[in-house]
C-alpha cells in the first residue's frame, strides 16, 4: 500500500481517495500499484454496497499519470512494461469491481484522471471540474480498451473531438456530452455524492450486480459479451433472500433490509 491513497468504509460505502494533491493527483507507480488490492478489500466485504473514488486537496480528481516519474519509470522497455502492467491490472481492477463504483470529480480530470473517471460506472462533477485528454499534444497512444469506453460513454462524434483537439471542456460541456451523469455546485457535491451511494447502499446488492453485468455487456464487443453470467446473475436474484424480502417490505409497507444473499 501507499499513503497516495487513502481508504475508508462507513454507512455501507467503501471511499478510494487519490492523495498526491502537490501533484492535483497525478497518478504514481506505488499509486497504480495499490488500486487491485484497494478494490479486492472493498469486493470481499460484505458491508461495502458501493465503492466512491475521489481526489484530494480540492483542486483535482486526476490529473493524469505523474510524468515526473517518466524518467526513471519509463526510460526503458523493461520498465515501460512494467509500468503499463501497473496500469493495467489498476483498470483491471477497476473495471472488474463487482459492486457499483462512483467518481466524485472535483477539478481537474484530465488523461489516465479520466480514464479513470471512466472506469468508474457513475460520475458526478462540480461545476468547476475540467476535462481533457491531452495525448495529441504529448504524443502518446491510447490504447483500444481506453477508447472503446469513450466511444461508448460519448460516442464517436465527441470521442473524436476530445483526442483530435486535445483541449480541456468545462463541467457543462461534459455534461452536454454525456461525459459525466450531473454537475453540481462545488460545495454541494460532497453531500449530494454521499446521498446518492447512500441511496445505492440501500438497494439490493445482488439486483445491482445483475444490473452492472447486463449493462457491461450490452456495451462490450459483442464477442466479449458473457450472457451466460448476465443470466446466472439475474436468477441468483429470484433465488435470493433479498427477494423475499423485498416482497415481504412492499406488503408490509416498510423499507427493505437486504442483505446481498
Amino acid at each position: 500500500m501507499t499513503d497516495r491513497i487513502i481508504t475508508e468504509k462507513r454507512d455501507g460505502i467503501g471511499w478510494l481517495t487519490f492523495n498526491n494533491p502537490a501533484r492535483h493527483n497525478a497518478l504514481s507507480f506505488d499509486m497504480w500499484s495499490a488500486m487491485p488490492d484497494v478494490f479486492a478489500d472493498f469486493d470481499r466485504d460484505e458491508d461495502v454496497r458501493v465503492i466512491v473514488l475521489a481526489g484530494a486537496g480540492g483542486k483535482a480528481f486526476v490529473s493524469g499519470a505523474d510524468i515526473s516519474e517518466f524518467e526513471d519509470k519509463r526510460a526503458e522497455a523493461e520498465a515501460i512494461t512494467r509500468y503499463d502492467e501497473a496500469a493495467d491490472r489498476a483498470f483491471s481492477a477497476l473495471r472488474g469491481a463487482r459492486k457499483p463504483t462512483v467518481a466524485m470529480i472535483r477539478g481537474y480530470c484530465i488523461g489516465g484522471g479520466l480514464a479513470v473517471a471512466l472506469g468508474c460506472d457513475l460520475r458526478f462533477a462540480s461545476a468547476e471540474s475540467r476535462f481533457g485528454i491531452p495525448a495529441a499534444r504529448l504524443g502518446l497512444g491510447y490504447q483500444y480498451p481506453g477508447l472503446s469506453k469513450l466511444v461508448a460513454t460519448v460516442g464517436h462524434a465527441f470521442a473524436r473531438e476530445i483526442l483530435f483537439t486535445a483541449r480541456q471542456f468545462d463541467a457543462t460541456e461534459a455534461a452536454a456530452m454525456g461525459l459525466v451523469n450531473r454537475v453540481v455546485a462545488s460545495d454541494e457535491l460532497d453531500a449530494f455524492v454521499a446521498r446518492t451511494a447512500a441511496a445505492i447502499a440501500q438497494n439490493a446488492p445482488l439486483t445491482i450486480q445483475a444490473a452492472k453485468l447486463a449493462i457491461d455487456a450490452a456495451i462490450q464487443d459483442e464477442s466479449e459479451r458473457d450472457l451466460a453470467a448476465v443470466e446466472q446473475a439475474v436468477n441468483a436474484c429470484f433465488g435470493s433472500e433479498d427477494y423475499a424480502e423485498g416482497r415481504r417490505a412492499f406488503v408490509e409497507k416498510r423499507r427493505p433490509a437486504f442483505r446481498g444473499r
